[in-house]
Order: structure tokens, then sequence, then C-alpha cells
């Protein structure tokens, strides 16, 4: 890596470096003298190329030289027409028949959707693992009482493992939109300048059988291509892919968000894992940042941008095709995926990490939780016999003065104020005021549909795997 020039942070900084390798200069090249060597040889086979040709193009095609193709691009300004003349000068044998019939699309969008399908497996599997490991903490923490919140606002009690299950489910419904993304993609395949695959039935003395040499490429790479194509694939399929992307985004940046809400000291509940020699401020020595979380939050906002720029691509590529996408898919398509990737592997992080402070949490629900209460002792009055409207405003007024205390920095004295009503404690006990009080009592059935969200994430099945090609 090269430190004196600008390059990406997903270059270096971000992103799993399988992907990174994936993605690279060197590897798009030699993925695409793969596509041309299955080409040479799915041709050999209707008499079109010799197999000696076939050997020598075979025998070539890992001797990528970079340096030589952008001296030769430098000159003609086609990226994909200089590799050849570099692929063609080192197999003096099959050279001349290299592309026999193609367009650059045929080679190119192959070897993209080749990519895209391999790097999404790469994604789904992480993502298959981060589902697990919030089905181990749901199950953990099923039953552990908390305060809820609304507008940012105590509202009634939940359990810890109910809310965890609520980021949970949405990545479940990422995990689904991702397999259906998966399945869509599907490339151009061999069908020359604008998709009638004229070029290859010439070449076949219009016999009807490209297609028969297209299945025989596309198998080699374990893809298959749509009925219909131009000179590319449609980059409607870019624009599926980046939104499928940008929910996983989405539904990070909201657990990432929570925790870093619930991690400052006014709640102080829960917390993303810290180093004992991490360092928080280079000012303050005391800051305990959640810069995991707010790393998660900073990536996922690139998500939504990559994904609008595949709409404008889709919108965009006027009648057969348009060049106006080709420079930035170049960053959109591989930095999207690997800022994907980085966020599910930095949510891993978070939560199979997460620090439960259990204290603080039993303290926050004996400070808010009674007020939640408040509806049920109303209700059991009111079944003793009492005026519903009265009971309203003699349990809203005691309310009212326990938030004051509150603001005090006294303890809640709902539960007191309450049991010291006459017209209350004639209709209920006392002592059933308090049980009714009780926050432990009014989680109804979020431990079981907790338990049951955590079975759901056991019982999925792994993510399809991309047949991988070595170049």
């Amino acid at each position: 890596m090269d430190h004196r020039t600008y390059a990406s942070p997903f270059s270096w900084r971000y992103g799993r470096a399988e992907l990174r390798t994936l993605f690279s200069e060197e590897e798009r090249r030699k993925l695409w003298r793969a596509v041309w060597v299955s080409l040479a040889q799915a041709e050999s086979t209707f008499g079109l190329i010799t197999p000696e040709e076939v050997a020598d193009l075979r025998a070539h095609a890992s001797e990528v030289d970079i340096e030589a193709a952008l001296a030769i691009e430098r000159e003609i300004h086609h990226d994909l027409m200089a590799e050849i003349r570099v692929f063609a000068s080192q197999a003096k044998i099959g050279g001349g028949k290299l592309h026999l019939g193609a367009t650059s699309m045929d080679i190119e969008d192959t070897v993209e959707t080749y990519r895209l399908r391999l790097a999404l497996a790469t994604i789904g599997a992480n993502l298959h693992s981060l589902l697990q490991s919030f089905a181990t903490r749901v199950r953990a923490h099923s039953e552990l009482v908390c305060m809820a919140f609304t507008h940012l606002q105590p509202a009634e009690p939940t359990t810890l493992g109910y809310r965890l299950a609520v980021y949970a489910q949405d990545l479940l419904i990422d995990d689904t939109n991702l397999r259906f993304v998966f399945e869509q993609l599907t490339t151009k395949g061999l069908r020359g300048a604008v998709g009638t695959a004229a070029s290859y039935e010439h070449l076949l003395d219009h016999s009807g059988r490209s297609g028969e040499l297209e299945a025989a490429v596309l198998d080699t790479f374990g893809l298959t291509a749509r009925d219909i194509s131009t000179q590319t694939y449609t980059r409607k399929l870019d624009y599926l892919l980046l939104t499928a992307l940008a929910g996983i985004g989405a539904s990070l940046s909201k657990f990432a968000a929570d925790i870093r809400i619930l991690s400052s000291p006014e709640f102080g509940e829960v917390a993303e894992p810290f180093g004992k020699s991490q360092v928080g401020s280079s000012a303050m020595p005391f800051k305990r940042n959640p810069i995991v979380c707010e790393r998660i939050d900073s990536l996922a906002r690139l998500l939504v941008g990559y994904a609008d720029v595949a709409w404008q691509n889709a919108a965009t590529n006027y009648l057969e095709r348009t060049l106006d996408d080709s420079a930035n898919r170049r960053t959109i398509l591989p930095e999207a995926l690997l800022c994907t990737d980085e966020i599910i592997t930095l949510a891993r992080k978070v939560i199979d990490g997460l620090r439960v402070e259990e204290r603080r949490i039993a303290h926050n629900l004996r400070t808010y939780g009674p007020f939640a209460g408040t509806e049920a002792v109303m209700m059991e009055a009111a079944r003793a016999g009492g005026d519903r409207q009265q009971l309203h405003e003699v349990i809203r007024s005691a309310a009212m003065e326990a938030w004051a205390a509150l603001a005090r920095g006294e303890d809640n004295p709902l539960a007191q104020r309450l049991a010291d009503e006459d017209f209350l404690t004639a209709l209920v006990d006392p002592a059933e005021i308090r049980r009714l009080l009780d926050p432990g009592k009014h989680v109804g059935t979020a431990p079981k549909r907790a338990l049951a969200l955590a079975d759901k994430i056991d019982a999925l099945a792994a993510f399809p795997k991309q047949k991988v090609v070595t170049p």
C-alpha cells in the first residue's frame, strides 16, 4: 500500500482482505482472461478455434501485465482492448483468435456479475453469523426486564432480549431481501454489441446455436443470463443490489445509534466493548466513546448514496447503452459491498462483546417503571366500583408529584403516594397497588416472542454459495 498518494479507505482501512483482492485490478484482468479462455474453449467445440490455440491462451492467461496494458490504454483509451493486445502479444499461437465474436461488455459484464455474486455470498454468510450472534443474546436476555422508551421518554417495561429481537427481526428482513437479490443477479450473456447475438450467429452459420456457446461459458462461472439484454445486463440489477445493501445499512445504523444512546451516562444500560488500552480522547483521558457504533453509523450513510447513483445509472442508460455509468460503477459497486461487509463485521463485534449493566437497568426500572402500572391500578379500582374519571385524576395528580420528586433527585414516591390515597385504598388494597406497580409484571408476551424469533434464526438455512473460479 503506497501511503504517499490518495487511496480509498476501502483500499486498506475498511473491509476484509479477500473482498479487496476480489475487486483489485489484477483480479479483474485475470478474470477477463478466464472468460476469454472459456470462450475460446467453447468456440473450439464448434471448430472455430483449434485445440492448440486454446492451449496457448490458457498457458498465458496468468501473465497479467498491468503496466503494459495501461501504456497501451493511454494511447487507445480503451482498457479492455488494451488488455486484449497484451494478452495477444503473449499468446503467439492463439492470440489471433482472442475475443472472437465478442463485444467488450460480453467479457466485462460476465466478470462483474461473477464478482458481485461472489461478494454477495460472502456478505450473506457474514450476515448469517451476525444473526446467530443476535439469537444468542436474545436468548440470554429474553427475561431481563428493562425500561422501554418512546419519544426518548420512559414508556413501559420491555425486556432487553425483546429489544434486541427488534434489531434481529429487521436483519431477517434484510437476509430475505439479500437472498432474493442473489437469485436475481444474472449477467448479460454472450450477446454481442446490442444483445442480439448476431456476431455469434454469424460465426456459427446462423445455426441458432449461439445459446449453447453462451451456456458453456456461463456455466464455467456458475452464472445465468436473462432472455433479453442490450449491450449490458440491465443496470436495474445494480440498483436492486445496492438498495438491499442500503437496507442492511439502515438496520445496523438504528442498532448502533440505539447502543450509543443507551450507553450515555443518562441511561448507562449497555455499552459496546472497550479495550483495556483503548484511548477515548486525546484531551480527556476519562472518555469511553462508542467509536465502533459511531463508525457503523458513519459508514452506513454512504450506502444510500451509492444506491442513489445506481438509480441514476438505471434510469438514464439510454437505448441499448450509454457509457455514463462506467466511471461511477468502478466506485459504487465495490465500495458498497466492502462498506456493507465492514458494518456487519463491526456489528458482530458490538453484539458479541456487548456490556450489559444489570444494576443500572434495575435502577432505571425502579425509577421509571412504576408509572407503567398506573393504568392497571386504575382499571382494578374501577372494577371494584370506583368512578373511572375520578380515579384518573387522583392517579394523574399523584404521578405528577412523583415526576416532580424525580426532578429533585429523589426516589420515585409513586407507590407510597398512591397507597396513601384513601379514595383509592378504599377500593384496592395498598399491597395490591404495590404489586400492580411492579414493572416486572408488565412485559406481556415479550420473553416468549423474543425466544420465538431466536428459534426462527436458528432454523435459517445458510446463505447460498457462489461457484468459485480460480483464474
